[in-house]
């Protein structure tokens, strides 16, 4: 079972680090935005085409909507529960009914499963 546990851990971690990646891709291309949305206002203020004030609420403007998009987006893509993982043992046949009894080790994988949830929650509260 310690194959299973280390795999269950990496996993988790491989989860967490695409979700700070992704946090910080993020932020990366809010910042890029942010940047070339100024120089292009600074260039219109230069034209004469804008006034400061106009620039600054563009700006603001672009950067908000880029940072309320990016905010649906992750709504969309995960959900605020765990998705809940059922396992089922090759003992047992269609209906969940077991054919062969193995209760030591289908418990002690539930077990298993029940700490991680534990863990995960706490995590979740620090």
């Amino acid at each position: 079972m310690a194959g299973f546990d280390d795999i269950v851990k990496k996993a988790f971690y491989m989860g967490v680090g695409f979700a700070s990646y992704a946090q910080e891709k993020a932020g990366t291309t809010i910042n890029e935005l942010r940047t070339q949305a100024q120089k292009l206002a600074d260039e219109m203020i230069e034209r004469g085409e804008i006034s400061t004030e106009e620039a600054r609420k563009f700006v603001d403007e672009l950067v908000h909507q880029a940072q309320q998009e990016n905010v649906q987006a992750a709504k969309n893509s995960q959900s605020n529960q765990p998705r809940r993982i059922e396992i089922v043992s090759e003992d047992e046949d269609a209906s969940g009914q077991e054919t062969q009894a193995k209760p030591n080790n289908i418990d002690n994988l539930k077990e298993q499963v029940q700490s991680l949830q534990e863990e995960l929650r706490r995590l979740k509260r620090e």
